[in-house]
């Protein structure tokens, strides 16, 4: 009775371990490829998975978008200049078997392309258009990478540069260089204000010729504007129109002196 008894106890926890062993739960963003004796089987997934012990193998791949920084890569530009550039990377795995049978670690392969492509693209093009043309170097990135890990079963959705580390020389070039742009434009924009406001005072001038009353206005305008000054002394120009006859009539008299006392 005891053999047998034993034997039992055997059994039932053997086969409970071996239950246990064959029980997966698999998350809703999980998948999981069996290899059955070395062979693949459809993929399991997501939830209750049954997979025998001893022949079956279970990886599990998610499905979930991976966001990887890029190392900063030294790159030379186009016009030769040093510069250290580091990026983001944003991927998924679409298709699990190809994740686990075409590459042995779709992590790390993923990695290392993206650092060889940022390196490649960023140094065919010249240093004002990487600090300007960020986003259509970051869809050019996105398309290489993109096709590059394609057999893998990888999708790459985004690539981002995220810091372009300038030399010391360079920054002190460039700040020259921003700050001699802001001077040529407050010169032109000086030079501007002084070609409107002269034409503004060609357009007053041509008014004023036309319409001597406006004249007349103006002087009482300004007559206005120094009266609210409390000037101790007060310059009262008076136009050379009220004096012109009084000036003739002088001139008149002066003469006719002159004659009588000859």
């Amino acid at each position: 009775m005891l053999p047998s008894f034993a034997t039992l106890i055997f059994l039932v926890v053997l086969a409970v371990y071996l239950v246990s062993s064959a029980i997966r739960i698999l998350k809703e963003y999980e998948r999981g490829v069996v290899f059955r004796l070395g062979r693949v089987i459809p993929v399991k997934g997501p939830g209750l998975v049954l997979v025998w012990p001893v022949i079956d193998k279970l990886v599990k791949v998610s499905l979930r978008t991976v966001t990887m920084d890029v190392p900063p890569q030294d790159i030379i530009t186009r016009d030769n200049i040093t510069v250290k550039v580091n990026a983001v990377i944003y991927f998924r795995p679409i298709d699990p078997v190809k994740a686990v049978t075409e590459v042995e670690d779709f992590y790390y392969a993923t990695s290392q392309i993206a650092q060889t492509t940022l390196r490649s693209i960023l140094g065919q093009s010249q240093l004002d258009e990487l600090l300007t043309n960020r986003e259509q170097l970051n869809a050019e990135l996105q398309k290489v990478i993109d096709t590059q890990t394609e057999p893998w079963g990888v999708k790459v959705s985004a690539v981002e540069v995220k810091n372009v580390d300038l030399p010391t020389e360079m920054l002190r070039a460039i700040a020259r260089q921003a700050e001699a742009e802001r001077e040529r434009r407050a010169k032109i924009i000086h030079a501007e204000g002084e070609l409107q406001a002269s034409q503004k005072l060609a357009d007053a001038a041509r008014i004023i010729s036309t319409e001597p009353a406006t004249l007349q206005l103006r002087f009482l305008q300004t007559l206005t504007e120094i009266a609210t000054e409390k000037n101790s002394t007060i310059v009262f120009p008076v136009p050379i129109d009220l004096i012109s006859n009084f000036m003739k009539v002088y001139g008149q008299t002066n003469n006719d002196e002159k004659k009588a006392g000859q």
